[in-house]
């Protein structure tokens, strides 16, 4: 392993790339990347790298949204595999029907979606502006919307409780999330573990998300563990950031809610393959240009909002 990343490190110089990896990343994508972040985060380096190459080791939304950045350069994922089923919930055409059900539409789009559909959007968020992006939209749109969150429900229902905003709602979510991570799962997990905080993502279902002492992002959950007085906690999302959170806490105990939360596209990203595409130079993501245009706007909007 030790000669692939020396290989790796020598290859991102002479190409002058940079890696950004998810946290949900495999341990060994967490150490040979630039950066590690949540959506938010990343979207962020996508905007502001100096790189003329951008690794994206995460899914293809995520390339897709840092070549919509970065037109002027080569992003590269290194498995053109790695979708989100999530994203896959949502089509423009599906979109373009909902909104025609609404008298004043104004859609809020989780990142988590295609460019497509972000060009159909006024707007995106991540789940860590989330809250304060459908706030602003009634600022600038005043109450007499009818606001349209894509696509999904776990996060969209946690928005409309928190902000005490009304929404139409798509029926999406997150395998991971929804389908493995199970209130009793939590419950087993807090009996066994009675000392511990229980953190969860907004992509749980509300009944996991009732039993957490906080709801956070990946990177809210980063911050806060830093920050907490709190020895030990339990995990509500993909296990992927239980290896940043454990590097970066030493000192701290960190136990995963169930070990099936594990999503299977974040895990197509291998050390060969990131490799791979940079030897290569392919997997190149391109958004056409029609499409990049109108979907940087709500992505630009979205860059302005802090957590």
């Amino acid at each position: 392993m030790n000669d692939i990343i020396q290989k790796l490190n020598i290859l991102k110089k002479e190409k002058k790339a940079v890696v950004l990896a998810h946290i949900y990343q495999r341990p060994e994508i967490h150490d040979i990347a630039d950066f590690v972040g949540d959506s938010l985060e990343l979207s962020r380096q996508a905007a502001h790298t100096k790189a003329d190459v951008i690794v994206f080791c995460g899914v293809h939304f995520m390339a897709e949204t840092a070549s919509i950045l970065n037109p002027q350069k080569k992003v590269l994922i290194p498995d053109l595999e790695a979708g989100c089923p999530m994203a896959d919930m949502i089509t423009v055409e599906k979109l373009k029907e909902f909104k025609s059900k609404f008298k004043n539409p104004v859609v809020v789009s989780y990142v988590n979606t295609s460019a497509a559909v972000k060009a159909e959007s006024d707007i995106c968020c991540t789940s860590s502006n989330a809250v304060n992006v459908v706030k602003r939209v009634v600022e600038t749109f005043g109450k007499n919307i009818d606001i349209i969150f894509t696509p999904d429900r776990n996060l969209g229902g946690y928005i409309q409780k928190v902000s005490g905003i009304k929404m139409n709602i798509w029926n999406g979510f997150c395998p991971t999330h929804n389908n493995f991570i199970l209130p009793e799962y939590v419950k087993t997990a807090k009996n066994k573990y009675p000392k511990a905080e229980v953190l969860a993502h907004p992509e749980c279902r509300p009944e996991v998300l009732g039993l957490a002492d906080y709801a956070l992002s990946t990177g809210g959950m980063c911050k806060h563990i830093k920050e907490s007085s709190s020895k030990e906690f339990i995990i509500c999302t993909e296990t992927g950031i239980l290896y940043k959170l454990q590097k970066d806490n030493p000192e701290k105990k960190f136990y995963p809610a169930t070990n099936l939360s594990i999503c299977p596209n974040m895990k197509k990203i291998t050390l060969a393959k990131v490799y791979d595409v940079l030897v290569n130079m392919k997997n190149i993501v391109l958004v056409q240009d029609n499409i990049r245009k109108k979907a940087y706007l709500p992505i630009s909007k979205m860059l302005e909002i802090n957590a």
